[in-house]
């Protein structure tokens, strides 16, 4: 499937994939075989579990002065979990990406990292082993996604059911007590989840598979006002339909991120798979709507607003810092190159340090430096799967590839601008580093996804039989004619030379 040009009439060849070079198979030659690649992940798995390793003896050198007892079990328990994940693709997908695995290792061995190191700044909260036990379930989930998904194609036959299981569960929270001032958890006992998690990527494949089947129609456009191809009034329902469910989510549950994130990936998916930056503005003026109104009125989400618009409001009040205002003291005081693990205050925002807040401690301890390797870590995991999109060659797989990769985007970026005050606050949590099992489960999963998807788009096309044609003077057997030189030749028989039968 590597290297597949578009084929005419797909939408895609007036879009963002315009361009594509074809493939040798699809002109008669023969594919070479990509290099697998799997002894460089293996490498880079081997780094990243070291580096993580490192920074936990960090923490306790730094807060300790001694190296922790338990560093070595740490590195060969977050060591295994990667080998194991290394193991799968090795055997179910050898010619997958071979920087997805070992980039969402590190994200997550950090985010241990620093959870313990915020650990052991509140003794009487401690949540680094649940969230060794969530990332446990993760790698599982991701193994078990690599060795049963054996064709991603699978998943189009499920997008409507997996879209309405994911929709019913996600209206189950409007129902139960607000936690932390939204309705988006779903408590049994003492365990939790947020439905919205899941939703996430079974919308992404939803959207996958409904944009693969009208793209055409999508793509036409009716008015143009200015520079702008607006789409035709009678396509409008799906865009309005999606708006009116992301809209509802957030004057229900007071979900300001989840409106975000769902309605922002929709409307990706439809530019990629249309190509008309008319539908982008029609969603821009749909969530200005959705948005404007809540933040006046709804106090949960306008308290948010009125933070991000003046965070140091509560200090002239005489009310202490905010958590934005802590958060962003945080950032100045680690600088460009940090305080160092365990050696920063970020522990003063308080609530929701761990999760919300957790990018605030990477931030004060490994400084601009650190933040912006780590952004580029999350960079490079999108790029490769904007890669993945532009070599699958069906829609579905490309519409798939592209939308995991921007819902991994519009999650950092969400989170990011929240917490260093670049937009409203959502309450979303940092994929990989955060505290949280849902969010943990769910982009292992997603990180899987991209896994398959890209083996199938780097693993070579299966050899095609070619006809070989006969020298002159045999026939397809190898057998001399009445007409060739050595074949007894040229008694003048027509029939036994019409049919090229070999005289006995």
């Amino acid at each position: 499937m590597a290297g597949a040009a578009p084929v005419p009439g797909d939408s895609f060849a007036d879009g963002p994939f315009a361009g594509e070079p074809a493939s040798a198979s699809a002109a008669g030659a023969a594919t070479p075989a990509p290099p697998t690649r799997r002894g460089v992940e293996l490498v880079l798995v081997v780094l990243a579990v070291a580096i993580a390793a490192y920074g936990y003896a960090d923490v306790g050198s730094n807060m300790d002065g001694k190296v922790p007892s338990d560093t070595l079990r740490y590195g060969l328990g977050l060591g295994a979990l990667a080998l194991l994940g290394h193991l799968s693709i090795r055997w179910r997908a050898r010619y997958a990406d071979p920087l997805l695995l070992p980039i969402a290792v590190l994200l997550n061995g950090l985010g241990l990292v620093v959870i313990y190191r915020l650990d052991r700044s509140t003794p009487n909260d401690s949540t680094a082993p649940t969230q060794l036990l969530w990332s446990t379930i993760g790698v599982g989930l991701f193994i078990a996604v690599v060795l049963l998904l054996r064709d991603y194609r699978v998943l189009q036959r499920y997008a409507y059911v997996l879209a309405l299981v994911t929709l019913l569960l996600m209206i189950v929270p409007i129902f139960l007590p607000a936690v932390y001032g939204a309705k988006i958890w779903i408590k049994i006992g003492s365990l939790s989840f947020q439905p919205g998690e899941i939703a996430k990527i079974a919308l992404a494949i939803f959207f996958a598979s409904y944009l693969a089947r009208h793209r055409d129609a999508l793509a036409l456009t009716g008015r143009r006002v200015w520079r702008l191809e607006l789409p035709r009034g009678r396509n409008l329902g799906p865009i309005v339909l999606i708006w009116l469910v992301s809209a509802a989510i957030l004057f229900l549950e007071q979900d300001l991120g989840t409106l975000l994130i769902f309605f922002g990936l929709f409307l990706v998916m439809l530019y990629v798979a249309t190509g008309r930056i008319g539908w982008i503005a029609v969603g821009l003026v749909l969530v200005g709507l959705a948005v404007v109104p809540v933040a006046l009125w709804e106090p949960h989400v306008h308290v948010r607003f009125v933070d991000w618009l003046d965070p140091m409001r509560t200090i002239r009040l005489g009310q202490g810092p905010s958590q934005l205002a802590q958060s962003m003291f945080a950032f100045a005081a680690g600088g460009l190159l940090g305080t160092g693990l365990g050696l920063g205050h970020s522990y003063l925002i308080g609530f929701a340090m761990k999760s919300d807040w957790i990018l605030a401690t990477f931030g004060e301890e490994i400084g601009l430096v650190g933040l912006a390797a780590l952004f580029l870590l999350y960079a490079i995991v999108v790029v490769r799967g904007f890669r993945t999109g532009r070599l699958l060659r069906d829609p579905f797989g490309r519409l798939l590839a592209i939308g995991l990769s921007v819902l991994l985007a519009l999650q950092v970026f969400v989170v990011a601008g929240g917490v260093t005050d670049l937009i409203p606050l959502t309450g979303m949590t940092m994929p990989f580093l955060a505290q949280g099992g849902s969010s943990l489960v769910t982009n292992w999963i997603l990180i899987a996804l991209l896994v398959k998807l890209s083996d199938a788009a780097r693993r070579p096309d299966p050899p095609v039989p070619q006809l070989i044609t006969p020298p002159p003077g045999t026939d397809a057997a190898g057998l001399a004619t009445s007409r060739g030189a050595g074949g007894g030749g040229g008694d003048g028989d027509p029939e036994e030379e019409t049919q090229g039968v070999p005289r006995v």
